[in-house]
C-alpha cells in the first residue's frame, strides 16, 4: 500500500512563511501565503488591537498599525518550524524599540492553519 505524505503543501508553506519572517517580511508572507478571508488572533486584545481581525484588509491595516508603533527593529530571531498536519508552529521573538515604551524583547508562540494550500488562521501566545 502507497502511503502519501499529506504534509508536503503544509511544509512548503512552513518554509516560505520562516523565509518571510527571518526578513521581516510580513505583508509579503501574507500576500503569498494567506488566504482572503484569513483570520489572525492575537493573545489578548489592547487599546490599540482587537483580539480577532477578520480578511486580509483588516490584518494588513493592523500590520501598518503596529508597524507605525516600532521605532527600530534591532533583530528578528524565528526557531525552525513544526508541521503537524494542517498546523504550521514556531516561536519568533522581535528586539525592538517601541514608540514612548523604549527597547524590548518580545517572544510569541505563532501557530498556523493552513486549508486548501493557503494560511487560513495565526494565532499568537505569549
Amino acid at each position: 500500500m502507497e502511503t502519501k505524505e499529506l504534509n508536503m503543501p503544509t511544509k512548503e508553506i512552513a518554509k516560505r512563511l520562516i523565509a518571510y519572517c527571518r526578513k521581516a517580511d510580513w505583508e509579503g508572507a501574507q500576500n503569498e501565503l494567506y488566504a482572503d478571508n484569513a483570520v489572525s488572533v492575537e493573545p489578548y486584545a489592547t487599546p490599540e488591537f482587537e483580539k480577532e481581525t477578520r480578511g486580509m484588509d483588516a490584518i494588513h491595516e493592523k500590520g501598518k498599525k503596529f508597524a507605525s508603533m516600532v521605532e527600530q527593529t534591532h533583530s528578528v530571531e524565528v526557531s525552525e518550524p513544526l508541521v503537524a498536519g494542517n498546523t504550521i508552529a514556531f516561536v519568533l521573538t522581535l528586539d525592538i524599540t517601541m514608540k514612548g515604551q523604549g527597547r524590548m524583547a518580545m517572544p510569541e508562540l505563532c501557530v498556523y492553519q493552513v486549508k486548501d494550500g493557503k494560511i487560513v488562521r495565526e494565532e499568537f501566545f505569549i
